[in-house]
């Protein structure tokens, strides 16, 4: 069978199914909204397939979430969860285990949770944003869309604010609908929030917690030069940035690929390559460094074939000093490249897998494109910008039908995977 990473942008699914299958030491990690479940506008009415969630335990120490939603309150998934399998008329709730929050909210299958290195007063802190973010967008709406009824306004900050406890988050698909009719509004409203997180910091700064936090925006265009993300800017007609997570250092997906690799390693071999407390917020998020700590601490003989599963990757073309540059962001797109480059040092054939989830009711996903040519399916326009040719990503495995069609494959590598004991 060929190397799969030397394929881009493939719909033959059942040749990496076979791969899949077949392999024993195997990890697969994977984000969640958009891959297992589709993108709403209100988190609320998200729904999951409870097949899919058992379909996790088949691959129980071989599987793991690493997303930026979080497991438990209001808007976690862990309710979604349990509401499929009341459905499902299911006695014992399984849960997705992995990483959440970005990558400092830890949980077992059985719902434990725990948050490595972080510290109680900047939980304290965290507890007291949501409130600040329903005051000041009300603030907003009553200066700059007063046109908008109480009741509506109220309703909406149901689902725009969402109570996170360690991401406390600014959603704004549901004023993106609000104020279709008026674009301006919408675009102000977003540079609104964008204030909003600087004042956070400043507030922050006065109880000593200068360096505990960063803003996570998505979609977004990439990091400066700073390290810090690049919002995407709203236009008339597109919605751009529509979360804004309020987030802990350290909750960059990238190092939570260490951590899960840290776990993976301490269940296959009974010992932590990195600690036993290693945490997330120990380490740097640049690439280099990642790689380097990984080379320097995992034995290759351990290292297994890693598949890794997003939705939001992105390129966006702009001008700099004159020259067309592209601006490489997305959620997704760190955390992938980093499994993509452990598997090029450890020759262990890693696969990057995207899920199209632009047929949901967020907007903000470039859809992919796909053509018949003698009846043969094939991808004509991929992830990133089509002018983009040198994205240092190379996305192997599409599923272009969205995350129904992802869960199937997932349930039939679940149910027909060789490494069950």
């Amino acid at each position: 069978m060929p190397n799969l990473n030397s394929f881009s942008l493939s719909l033959d699914h059942d040749l990496f199914a076979q791969k899949l299958i077949n392999t024993k030491n195997l990890l697969i990690i994977q984000d969640l909204d958009g891959v297992c479940m589709g993108l709403v506008k209100n988190p609320l009415n998200r729904i999951i397939d409870y097949g899919y969630v058992e379909a996790t335990r088949k691959l129980a120490g071989h599987f793991f979430v690493l997303t930026n939603g979080e497991h438990i309150g209001t808007f976690g998934v862990n309710s979604i969860v349990e509401k499929a399998s009341s459905k499902a008329n299911v006695s014992d709730t399984n849960y997705i285990p992995g990483l959440a929050a970005g990558g400092i909210q830890w949980q077992d299958t059985h719902g434990n949770i725990s948050y490595p290195g972080v510290m109680e007063s900047e939980l304290i802190f965290l507890t007291k944003i949501p409130l600040f973010f329903r005051e000041r967008l009300k603030s907003f709406c009553h200066e700059h869309a007063s046109f908008l009824s109480s009741e509506v306004v109220e309703d909406a900050l149901d689902a725009v604010v969402l109570d996170n406890l360690v991401s406390p988050t600014v959603n704004l698909n549901t004023f993106f609908s609000l104020l279709e009719s008026q674009p301006k509004i919408y675009i102000k409203l977003q540079e609104s929030v964008q204030d909003i997180m600087t004042e956070l910091f400043a507030q922050a700064k006065t109880q000593n917690l200068d360096d505990s936090f960063f803003v996570h925006y998505a979609p977004n265009l990439g990091r400066n030069e700073q390290g810090m993300e690049i919002m995407r800017p709203a236009t008339m007609s597109d919605s751009g940035t529509t979360d804004f997570q309020f987030m802990l250092r350290g909750a960059v997906k990238e190092a939570g690929v260490l951590y899960l690799l840290n776990n993976y390693y301490f269940l296959r071999t009974g010992k932590y390559p990195l600690g036993e407390d290693f945490s997330p917020r120990q380490v740097s998020f640049q690439h280099d460094e990642l790689l380097n700590l990984i080379d320097d601490n995992f034995p290759p003989e351990d290292m297994p074939m890693i598949m890794g599963v997003g939705d939001t990757v992105n390129s966006q073309s702009a001008t700099k000093d004159g020259k067309k540059v592209f601006l490489r962001g997305g959620s997704d797109r760190n955390f992938l490249q980093l499994i993509q480059d452990i598997g090029k040092r450890y020759n262990t054939d890693n696969i990057i897998t995207y899920v199209d989830s632009s047929q949901g009711e967020v907007k903000n996903r470039r859809p992919i494109k796909v053509s018949s040519v003698d009846g043969t399916l094939s991808v004509v326009e991929g992830v990133g910008h089509p002018e983009d040719t040198e994205d240092p990503l190379n996305v192997n495995l599409v599923f272009a039908q969205g995350h129904q069609q992802y869960c199937q494959f997932f349930s039939n590598i679940a149910d027909n995977w060789h490494g069950k004991t």
